[in-house]
């Protein structure tokens, strides 16, 4: 198998050779054959991705065991080997809590639960599960819910210990202009107008997992990171659905929704070279210059991937270095399939700065082991995670993100 970095070299390769081809047709018409040439490069640079993709995530495993040991060492104030010893027994505490209950746990982990339940501070750590669960658990969760949550990746995310509401202070001053004063006359009164909004804490929950006795028995399998991953991806799923289409009504708002209007595609089900250049110029300058980007699903990625440009180009761009996001036009590009598709009267891509979306976590994250008959009946042990959130588009009037709609 290729290093990752031989991979990321071929792929350097492969997208400046579509680039060439793309600039030398400049003042021509892109010709058959330029397609045929193109669609075949990007075909391999996709499968070069899924490499690449495969060995991060690997890498992104191994990387996240090795801060673990290191945020341990410095809590502690102690060496490196102390940090393991006592994240080993963190996890042994946690693994046998998930095979055989509290019931289970022998001396010293009994001890080790002991000294967490002295020293706790939180309020929201539940007797259940919650001083069981490994203090790095609800980070590594929200580490999860990351790559899985296309909001996520991109917007500003802050985490607090608890849930109550927040006040943000919102203000639009992008129309707002200073004055031309003559001598000895008086300024005009131009008091900032600051408007608020909350941002409070939804209770998600991953829905109860049932997990078999002969899964929980099995010692060679990496009991904890089976339940994390399936707790991770259900409550991902729900969250990003709600960061982006949201109501904003008992749950998160949605960025699809609180997004002000750009651009009205031509087509009921197309996307024009025309109707992004429009959507673009919907959003000020000031927003686009602060690090704008499109955001859409991968249906609609497949169309846009198929639009050129008034030469008859693609405006889909690969990019010509490693680790950097593939482009459209001059703007980057987020991946989140709980954008609608490119249909009639749907908001199918959004543009602008998505910073401005906030995301709050609240880090007391609480598992339950549940063992109650409709279970035991069938051989198996119920897990179930709960953990709060909520989201927002957090400028006045929506005017730093704005969406095409479709005809």
């Amino acid at each position: 198998m290729k290093s990752i970095q031989a991979l990321r070299e071929q792929r350097q390769k492969l997208a400046a050779e579509l680039r060439k081809i793309m600039d030398s047709t400049t003042d021509t018409e892109w010709k058959k054959e330029d397609q045929a040439k193109y669609d075949g490069l990007v075909n391999e640079v996709d499968q070069i991705d899924a490499q690449i993709k495969r060995i991060e995530k690997a890498l992104e495993i191994e990387s996240a065991s090795n801060e673990r040991i290191e945020n341990r060492a410095n809590d502690l104030g102690g060496s490196r080997d102390e940090a393991e010893s006592s994240v080993e027994l963190e996890k042994s505490v946690f693994n046998t809590f998930l095979r055989q209950g509290r019931e289970g746990l022998n001396a010293k982990q009994r001890d080790f639960i002991s000294n967490r339940i002295q020293n706790a501070q939180s309020t929201g750590t539940n007797s259940e599960g919650g001083f069981i669960v490994p203090t790095d658990f609800a980070t590594t969760l929200l580490q999860a819910l990351k790559a899985y949550g296309g909001v996520r990746s991109v917007a500003q995310v802050i985490s607090t210990a608890g849930g109550y509401d927040m006040q943000w202070p919102t203000i639009d001053e992008t129309g707002s202009l200073g004055e031309l004063v003559a001598e000895n006359a008086s300024v005009t009164s131009g008091d900032l107008v600051f408007g608020s909004k909350t941002l409070g804490a939804y209770k998600y929950s991953s829905k109860s997992i049932a997990i078999p006795f002969e899964l929980l028995q099995d010692n060679n399998v990496d009991l904890e990171g089976y339940v994390l991953t399936a707790l991770a991806e259900r409550i991902a799923r729900i969250t990003n659905q709600h960061f982006t289409v949201g109501t904003g009504t008992n749950q998160p708002k949605g960025i699809a929704v609180a997004a002000g209007s750009g651009a009205t595609a031509a087509g009921a089900a197309s996307i024009t070279f025309d109707d992004l250049f429009d959507l673009e110029h919907s959003v000020d300058p000031a927003y686009r210059a602060l690090g704008a980007s499109y955001m859409f699903n991968d249906n609609t990625l497949k169309l846009i991937r198929k639009i050129k440009d008034s030469e008859g180009r693609p405006i889909w761009q690969p990019s010509l270095v490693a680790g950097e996001p593939d482009r459209i036009g001059q703007y980057n590009y987020v991946i989140n399939q709980n954008m609608a598709d490119a249909t009639t009267g749907n908001r199918s891509v959004l543009f602008g700065n998505f910073q401005n979306y906030m995301i709050r976590d609240t880090m007391n994250v609480t598992m339950f082991r549940m063992t109650d008959s409709k279970y035991t009946e069938k051989g198996q042990v119920g897990f179930l995670a709960f953990s709060r959130h909520d989201g927002d588009l957090m400028d006045a009037t929506g005017v730093s993100v704005k969406a095409l709609t479709q005809a």
